[in-house]
């Protein structure tokens, strides 16, 4: 009974309310731009238990969690787990937390077509930017399916425009 009373129904980090009645390790996955590893590191360096129930934690270790989440470099995270790697402007290793990942985001797809670079064109022209095949995929944008022909209804159709040429 004591324990459902001192649980918190909400938790505030890095601008989130994570749910209280989740685990920890769980719980931090609600913020955008925290995932599944970066979770457990964060837990393991706050020496949480990813089990513990988010609600159950005390404002020290509230702090202490949020000072992991979104400020990474203090405790010797390495920089493979950050989300954004030698940032074009100003070349260092950051994590990116909530609505500013997406603001990053367009401001670098507006870049790549302001300069003409081939994935620019290919977002600008809506198609898939990494090598993907368009014949059979990606066909919203560009209408219906592409289909195979019987032999009998291609002769049919090539005979009009065989008389046309005649």
């Amino acid at each position: 009974m004591e324990e459902k009373q001192q649980l918190k129904y909400l938790v505030r980090i890095a601008n989130t309310d994570l749910p209280g009645n989740k685990p920890v390790g769980f719980a931090l996955l609600n913020i955008r731009g925290v995932g599944f590893s970066y979770a457990m590191m964060a837990c393991k360096l706050a020496k949480l238990s990813p089990t513990t129930k988010a609600g159950a934690l005390n404002d020290v270790e509230v702090a202490l969690l949020e000072s992991i989440v979104t400020e990474p470099k203090k405790y010797n995270v390495p920089a493979w787990m950050f989300n954004r790697q030698k940032d074009i402007e100003t070349g260092d290793d950051m994590h990116l937390l909530g609505p500013t990942i997406k603001f990053v985001q367009d401001n670098d797809v507006r870049l790549l077509k302001k300069i003409k670079a081939y994935r620019g064109m290919r977002h600008a022209a809506g198609l898939p930017t990494r090598g993907q095949r368009t014949r059979s995929n990606f066909r919203k944008n560009k209408g219906k399916t592409v289909g195979v022909m019987k032999s009998a209804q291609a002769k049919a159709a090539a005979a009009p425009a065989a008389e046309k040429k005649k």
